[in-house]
């Protein structure tokens, strides 16, 4: 896939919906009755491309205070989501250890990661920073893990809602109706192309997580040291 062709597709049609009010609402956000919960392999961008991501962000906030945006402590890019948050899940229903032990064997041979975080694209629901990954080990693992876990007889829901292929880090998220859609669209042509940075991914984090990766509902369960 090329990436580069995908995000601006996905972008040229976000912002024609979000700019005729058809943008979704998450009404899940302030619910206390959310008890989605799932299981997902990630990794953190580093401080500096965390602190350009919330330059973006402020800037944003400033235009539509009522939106949800993502603080530094929960911004990461799902390498895989491995059981696809649900309500009802729980720690109690799988063996950690299991999918810990599946998952270092995928990342025997496995180099670090390289990424460069460049420009910003949007769905319907959501406002994401692009990710490019520079060389093919983040491919690489992604189908080395889809083919272990589906040889496996371990719980998983991997790609039940799309087959992930991308990079990107969600920032933003739509709570509210828009204040003012076409200057917050012109917001996100701005950052289009904005160098937000690259980084060298060393960490993976097998987390227990809501939708959100809020912190204060992630649950940290190992982790891995990429080569």
């Amino acid at each position: 896939m090329d990436l580069h062709e995908h995000y601006g597709n996905l972008f040229k049609r976000s912002a024609n919906e979000i700019l005729a009010g058809n943008y979704l609402l998450d009404d899940q956000l302030d619910s206390d009755a959310d008890d989605r919960r799932g299981l997902t392999l990630l990794f953190r961008p580093d401080e500096a491309v965390r602190s350009n991501m919330q330059d973006f962000l402020t800037e944003l906030r400033a235009n539509e205070p009522a939106q949800y945006y993502y603080p530094d402590s929960d911004m990461h890019v799902t390498v895989l989501s491995l059981v696809s948050c649900y309500s009802g899940f729980g720690l109690g229903q799988i063996a950690v250890q299991d999918y810990v032990e599946i998952i270092e064997e995928c990342l025997l041979e496995a180099g670090g990661i390289e990424m460069h975080f460049r420009g910003i694209t949007a769905s319907p629901a959501a406002v994401m920073v692009q990710g490019f990954p520079a060389n093919g080990t983040l491919h690489q693992l992604r189908d080395r893990l889809r083919k272990s876990f589906r040889d496996s007889v371990l719980q998983h829901s991997m790609d039940s809602r799309y087959t992930l292929c991308t990079a990107h880090a969600t920032v933003a998220r739509f709570r509210k109706p828009l204040r003012q859609p076409t200057e917050f669209v012109d917001i996100l042509e701005k950052y289009r192309q904005h160098d937000f940075g690259k980084c060298r991914v060393g960490d993976l984090e097998l987390v227990y997580n809501d939708w959100y990766q809020r912190a204060n509902f992630v649950q940290k369960l190992h982790t891995f040291r990429l080569g």
